[in-house]
């Protein structure tokens, strides 16, 4: 039992650490918007300025008004207040509403032998363990001590190691980390 206790206490902190926890309950732990995102804006009370709208690549939102808008690393209260500042030149007293209608930008990958290997979305943190579950598990012939979680690209890609027969014994449950946005978890 003090293992488990331990154990859960390292990954629980992780998992603080790795939200930018700073004493704020999880709930409190804003989200920034990425391409592939989903976006509901709008201007109360102006039937024409009311977008649904996806972050394109490059980081945008093209809205009525004020054209291209920067929304890619920013909060909904960020993008509503630069929104809210350039429409109010043609609406004065606007009231803007910036809505997350899609977490397209929060994916994660699981590629080799597992049974639906694939592209995967999440609305809420997913741990290794996670992830092969929800690709099915692994198949009769996976290499469980050579799993890779991929992350980054280009030079600052990391290669974190999970041994699933580690796991499966009950050793190195450190290992099981929370997958960020667009891991790749490589199954030989």
């Amino acid at each position: 039992m003090k293992r488990f206790a331990a154990v859960f206490a390292i990954g629980l902190s992780a998992l603080l650490v790795d939200l930018g926890w700073t004493g704020m309950s999880l709930a409190e732990v804003e989200y920034f918007i990425a391409p592939a995102d989903g976006l509901e804006i709008s201007v109360y009370g102006e039937q024409n300025l009311q977008r649904e709208l996806i972050v394109r690549p490059d980081g945008r939102v093209s809205f009525p008004l004020v054209g291209d808008v920067e929304v890619s690393g920013k909060t909904t209260a960020q993008i509503r207040a630069a929104v809210e500042g350039k429409v109010r030149e043609y609406v004065p007293d606007a009231n803007v509403s910036v809505i997350v209608t899609g977490l397209g930008s929060l994916q994660y990958y699981v590629l080799g032998k597992v049974a639906n290997p694939g592209t995967f979305n999440m609305s809420r943190s997913v741990n290794v363990l996670q992830a092969l579950s929800t690709a099915g598990g692994l198949t009769t012939f996976a290499k469980e001590k050579d799993i890779r979680i991929v992350r980054g690209s280009g030079k600052d890609t990391l290669q974190i190691r999970f041994n699933y027969d580690e796991i499966k014994e009950g050793k190195n449950l450190e290992q099981n980390i929370v997958l960020e946005r667009g891991d790749v978890v490589l199954v030989p």
